[in-house]
């Protein structure tokens, strides 16, 4: 008898275990499942504040100034650029570390009319965003270049123009060097004239030179997104830019046939410019193109009813 009991009172303690055990399994389930659930919820609407936060600066930042956007976690901000449809789409996505792991949410939050320069992974607490305006020749978008507070950056031997409005960003982890040897050791090197640098800047025939390859550019605007985006990025967003260029031209066309019946002509060839902009596929096409928006600049500058 004594050798039954305690053989029911083992199988009483198995099961219970067993019972037990499947409970605290579902419990670390669900708390599993609740965490993921809330870092996915977190991830998302931290994208999608990035967003709206972009767009009291597009609005009222003047030119080349800077601010910074801070996480209570380290962050990651992965930049997607997609050229399909009329404007094409602006995606970003986050990830932030937990218990020493990414998460991986998947979530993509796109915009239409955003155009972020980074390199296609971008991570830290804090970050840094300059804008500047880039016409064509009329004004298209605001350009947003983004980057690591971890990550610095040293330009050496910039010509005078272009330090100076560096040196008026205050961005810390933007450096102006006369010499190589002075700039941080860690730091990306870009240089405008010769030596051993990561990122090298031709103004001669206007293209960077970064990861082996050749990013053309006009205008400044575009000059500092070839530096600070990753050539993939950069290049979608050129094209993405010109389907926009495309699409203001022709409503500048309107407006002028719409000013013309009072009398007042522009002559701009601006249906050329909306063709030559909507069929751009690469960033080397700008410097035939950036011919026809020069001209167009130029003669709405000498026009009596400027378009813009």
């Amino acid at each position: 008898m004594k050798k039954d009991g305690f053989l029911q009172i083992s199988f009483s303690w198995l099961f219970a275990f067993i019972v037990g055990g499947f409970i605290l399994f579902l419990a670390i389930y669900a708390a599993v499942k609740m965490i993921n659930t809330s870092e996915t919820e977190i991830d998302a609407r931290i994208g999608k504040e990035i967003g709206i936060l972009l767009n009291p600066l597009e609005i009222s930042f003047e030119s080349e100034k800077t601010t910074s956007l801070t996480t209570p976690v380290t962050t990651r901000i992965i930049n997607k650029c997609y050229p399909s449809g009329i404007f094409g789409e602006q995606v970003i996505q986050i990830q932030q570390k937990s218990f020493n792991k990414w998460t991986n949410t998947n979530i993509d939050i796109g915009f239409s009319n955003k155009y972020i320069f980074s390199e296609r992974q971008t991570e830290g607490k804090k970050f840094y965003v300059f804008l500047k305006p880039f016409e064509f020749p009329f004004k298209v978008a605001d350009l947003i270049f983004l980057s690591s507070a971890d990550k610095n950056y040293c330009f050496v031997d910039a010509p005078e123009q272009i330090k100076n409005k560096l040196t008026d960003l205050s961005q810390k982890n933007i450096f102006n060097e006369d010499d190589l040897k002075n700039c941080p050791e860690s730091s990306i090197k870009v240089c405008f004239g010769t030596g051993n640098c990561n990122i090298k800047i031709n103004q001669n025939a206007n293209y960077v030179e970064k990861q082996n390859k050749r990013l053309y550019f006009e205008t400044d605007a575009l000059m500092y997104a070839a530096i600070f985006a990753e050539p993939e990025i950069y290049e979608c967003q050129v094209k993405r830019l010109m389907q926009r260029t495309s699409e203001l031209a022709i409503l500048y066309k309107d407006k002028a046939t719409f000013i013309a019946r009072t009398g007042c002509n522009s002559n701009l060839d601006l249906v050329s410019l909306s063709t030559l902009a909507s069929g751009l596929e690469q960033s080397s096409q700008l410097t035939s193109l950036f011919q026809i928006v020069n001209k167009i600049g130029e003669n709405n500058n000498d026009a009596d009813c400027k378009l813009w």
